[in-house]
């Protein structure tokens, strides 16, 4: 009762601001145009700046005003955007030569040339820059701009998915001119300027984030909304509240429970798009406040004590696959390597050898991120009660504090163990192992669980320069074996990425990578 009520009281209070369909006007042909398309989505983000980046939902609203110099399509596969082709690389996979488009402008006027693709990768490279998560990229050496129309890229070492590492929102050029206008700096981006289909105007944190069409697009594909609304609905009913309602067009991860009423409402469509995102518990695999966790063989034990199986059908409603190695299958370079069977007297036995019987932990969860992530944290915690882990929590909050909890180097990590889900930006092994080198343990990555392990990073450093293909996926089937061993995580399920929005809508879509597109999205 109390969720309708508040489902109820948050519909009245933005129906005024939700403007529906607005009032597209026919073209002779073609999609129509004007108005405006509204858009709820569970977390507020924690950066506008591209450089920053670490949340996919942030990320693609940040798509929407800035371009790459490559991008994904819809299948995954790598396609020019400023880059007019694919780049020519020389025989020793060190440089880089990448044709540029002409002719573009950012949506400030700014011409895009060479400079300003060197200004953006450099920027993204440069420690200087607040919280820049270079990643993978972290492997170019050097940046050239030829001459206006080309790009030359050398790189520290061969990085066989470099190309499709370009997709990647960190590595977006932004206006030169922008970085010190509208409370930017070159080190901190708060509004940012691109050349994409739309251009910021006004964000009010915790509410919404409102963008115009840049009616200057270069794109063959022009923006059909005059404006779109970034609606920050943290609450899964509430979203759907608006989506019938009609107080919001498109709605991001719906409660699951519903997504069959949902499917038979034709006012309504549903899009079941395929993600590549693995959710998982990770574990403080250096841990000094519950050293226990430093032993893999409790990690392991901790993975016996959950039923991932019942957690997909009971908890996600059937929208997601229990996980057989530490990635989703969509990646190159996954091999199944086994499972951790449902097994809590197995768990109870390895726990009390390692002497970890009755321990206790504190646990922490997203509310909104993810699909069920409160439930399914909840569900994690009573399955290790059942097998004496005493958990405290799971403890939530808003998304940026959320991160701000997690993304920390260890001596700050506020949680033993928090529930996090990872996304690769490209689909390739390269990106899923992010969360496994040690390279990358905050503050300069992701690397939550803090595990490190020489042999792991030496197969995923040798796979990544490695040439041969097969060879490549030899590797890394070889270091998942390893991960899946040391369990610096609780290994849940790779999910589903369920969008719905209006009949009165045509053109939304979704990437491989869990990105919703709205881009051009129109009234239909």
């Amino acid at each position: 009762m109390a969720i309708r009520k508040f489902a109820f009281l948050v519909v009245l209070g933005l129906m005024a601001a939700a403007c529906g369909n607005g009032s597209g006007n026919p073209t002779s042909s073609g999609p129509k145009h004007g108005g405006t398309l509204t858009v709820a989505i569970g977390i507020d983000p924690d950066t506008l700046d591209p450089a920053a980046q670490t949340t996919t939902t942030a990320s693609q609203v940040v798509d929407m005003m800035v371009e790459r110099l490559y991008t994904l399509d819809s299948n995954g596969a790598t396609q020019p955007q400023l880059a007019s082709a694919m780049p020519t690389t020389s025989s020793d996979g060190l440089t880089y030569t990448i044709p540029l488009r002409t002719g573009v402008k950012f949506s400030d006027g700014t011409p895009f040339n060479a400079a300003a693709a060197k200004a953006g990768l450099d920027r993204l490279l440069n420690p200087a820059t607040f919280k820049t998560q270079p990643g993978v990229l972290s492997v170019i050496d050097t940046v050239t701009a030829t001459d206006d129309k080309t790009l030359t890229v050398k790189l520290k070492s061969p990085f066989a998915p470099f190309v499709a590492a370009l997709t990647q929102t960190n590595a977006a050029i932004l206006s030169p001119a922008s970085l010190t206008v509208n409370g930017n700096t070159p080190a901190q981006v708060k509004v940012p300027v691109g050349t994409g289909p739309y251009v910021m105007k006004d964000r009010v944190n915790g509410d919404h984030i409102a963008m115009t069409a840049n009616k200057d697009y270069w794109g063959s594909q022009k923006p059909n909304y005059d404006t779109q609304v970034i609606k920050i609905v943290p609450d899964d009913p509430s979203r759907e509240a608006l989506i019938r309602s009609g107080g919001a067009d498109v709605i991001v991860s719906p409660p699951l429970s519903d997504l069959p009423s949902l499917s038979s409402d034709s006012s309504l469509k549903v899009l079941k798009a395929k993600s590549d995102r693995t959710l998982q518990i990770i574990i403080n695999t250096v841990d000094t406040n519950q050293p226990l966790l430093q032993k893999p063989e409790v990690r392991q034990a901790l993975n016996y004590a959950v039923n991932k199986d019942e957690i997909v059908k009971n908890v996600m409603f059937g929208n997601a696959t229990t996980l057989d190695a530490p990635m989703s299958k969509t990646l190159f370079g996954y091999c199944s390597v086994g499972t951790y069977a449902f097994d809590p007297s197995k768990a109870k036995q390895m726990l009390q050898a390692a002497g970890a019987s009755g321990m206790t932990v504190k646990l922490g969860s997203p509310t909104g991120r993810y699909p069920q992530d409160i439930k399914v944290a909840q569900a994690v915690a009573s399955y290790l009660h059942d097998v004496g882990v005493t958990v405290q929590g799971p403890e939530t909050s808003d998304w940026p504090t959320y991160l701000g909890h997690v993304n920390v180097p260890p001596a700050q990590a506020a949680f033993d163990m928090h529930f996090l889900g990872w996304a690769p930006a490209y689909l390739d092994a390269s990106q899923q192992f992010e969360q496994f080198r040690p390279d990358r343990i905050p503050p300069k990555g992701l690397e939550t669980s803090y595990y490190a392990n020489p042999t792991v990073t030496d197969l995923v450093t040798k796979a990544a320069a490695e040439v041969d293909q097969q060879k490549r996926k030899d590797e890394y089937c070889q270091a998942s074996k390893q991960v899946w061993n040391d369990a610096p995580w609780i290994f849940l399920y790779n999910q589903s990425f369920p969008i719905v929005y209006s009949a009165k809508v045509t053109s939304v879509g979704a990437f491989p990578n869990e990105k919703f597109d709205t881009r051009f999205a129109s009234p239909a």
